[in-house]
């Protein structure tokens, strides 16, 4: 039987041999080693190509839990707030409406964040910072009382006409952008302790004090850990954070052996101490949260905003949550929230930039803290901080700058959909992974 003839190949040279295998090569390093960025010259810039990056699912999670929560702590509040007002011979509603007109008004800032470039708040970052120590200072001076007045014997809030807000929600916003913006600027002195995180401490300190002088330690050591967090988030060294965490020490203790504060730590350690002086509020929280069972009591049929339990619509609102809808509805709140920061840290993961990168991540924390801190007052797991609950409790400027923050990771969760370009750095390698699919399946063969 005749063997067909085989074909004679011309061989290839030394050239187009080693051509052939640096190509395939690279085509092998490349599999599986997730997307492949061509570079396209426009103008003077280089940039990456357009790669499709996924569903941006995150942005409606992050609206719809959002609205959900903002939706359940209206309907929340006015129960466990009606009464209060009465006794204050004002409406029933008064704090439903209030805390509406807030949230109106925040969910309209969130609408206009979420469309506006992440560039503009790196932009604007030194000059907010500078707007934020001023009001903070303002709120503190001996001779603004008339703007500036005393409430429960704290001063905290600045009156400018009929707008009243808290110059201290304001500076947790800022006190992240200014450092994300910070960090990034600085990112090859990083792992510096002098010229590194130092500077960023003195600015967290300036800021910080000025808040204790309002006597709000909580969102004081709320803004220096979120400064922390950030930091640490950019690169900066784990002890050189933990040195830092651990001078503020002395002056924490100093601070917490005050006053109410001290009462609140005995409160804290034995809850039997002083049952109808600083273990009260603790006490009761307990009470309402197991009252309510598993199904709860029922909607407006606590019995604890009978001036039982102190602050129901702000301090305690979960534990109000726990008395009406049971451990049914804790559970399902600390589901939103859980899911709102997986979420968060999602968007912060596909952002473009570091510095959008690092302001998602400073903003996610500060949600989560502010909701986690506030569930484990109410069970008496740590000492009473004062710190509310994200969407749920009463107040009008933490409500507007949680939304504010919501809308700024909106606006970064949909840039995410579009080309993975980073000017400040290399786009991490779980970044590439999610933004284009490999040669072999364009077709390509190792």
């Amino acid at each position: 039987m005749m063997r067909p003839a085989r074909r004679d190949r011309k061989p290839a040279n030394g050239a187009a041999r080693a051509g052939r295998f640096r190509s395939r090569g690279r085509r092998s390093a490349l599999v599986g080693q997730g997307p492949i960025h061509v570079p396209v010259r426009t103008g003077s810039a280089t940039t990456a190509s357009p790669a499709p990056s996924g569903s941006g699912w995150e942005v409606g999670a992050l609206v719809t839990l959002t609205l959900l929560l903002l939706g359940f702590g209206l309907v929340s509040l006015y129960s466990g707030s009606s009464v209060l007002a009465m006794e204050r011979g004002l409406p029933a509603d008064h704090f439903f409406v209030s805390q509406t007109a807030g949230a109106l008004v925040g969910i309209s800032f969130l609408a206009v964040c979420a469309f506006v470039p992440p560039r503009f708040w790196r932009a604007a970052a030194i000059p907010a910072l500078l707007l934020t120590l001023i009001a903070l200072l303002i709120v503190v001076l001996p001779q603004t009382h008339a703007i500036a007045p005393e409430i429960k014997g704290a001063r905290r809030w600045l009156r400018i006409g009929p707008v009243t807000g808290q110059p201290s929600e304001l500076a947790k916003l800022v006190i992240v952008i200014w450092t994300a913006s910070a960090v990034t600027r600085r990112a090859s002195r990083l792992n510096s302790l002098a010229r590194g995180i130092l500077p960023l401490l003195i600015v967290w300190g300036v800021v910080a004090s000025l808040i204790v002088l309002e006597r709000d330690l909580s969102t004081a050591v709320l803004v220096i850990g979120l400064g922390l967090a950030v930091a640490f988030a950019a690169g900066v060294r784990l002890k050189h954070c933990v040195g830092m965490a651990i001078v503020t020490i002395p002056i924490l203790l100093h601070q917490l052996n005050v006053g109410f504060r001290k009462q609140r730590i005995t409160a804290f350690v034995d809850p039997t101490a002083d049952p109808s002086g600083s273990s009260y509020q603790v006490n009761q929280s307990l009470l309402a949260m197991g009252s309510g069972g598993f199904g709860g009591v029922g909607f407006g049929e606590g019995r604890q905003k009978f001036g039982f339990l102190p602050e129901p619509h702000n301090d305690f609102a979960v534990a109000l949550i726990g008395e009406e809808w049971g451990f049914l509805g804790v559970l399902g709140v600390t589901l939103a929230f859980l899911g709102l920061t997986v979420t968060g840290f999602k968007v912060a993961g596909k952002a473009r930039t570091s510095f959008e990168r690092l302001m998602v991540i400073g903003f996610t924390t500060m949600i989560a803290v502010h909701a986690f801190l506030h569930m484990a007052v109410s069970l008496a797991l740590v000492p009473t901080t004062g710190l509310s609950m994200p969407f749920i409790s009463y107040g009008r400027s933490n409500l507007v700058a949680m939304l504010i923050a919501v809308g700024i990771i909106v606006a970064v969760a949909r840039r995410s959909r579009a080309a993975p370009i980073d000017r400040e750095g290399r786009p991490s390698p779980a970044r590439r992974a999610q933004q284009a699919r490999p040669l072999l399946s364009r077709g390509g063969h190792a």
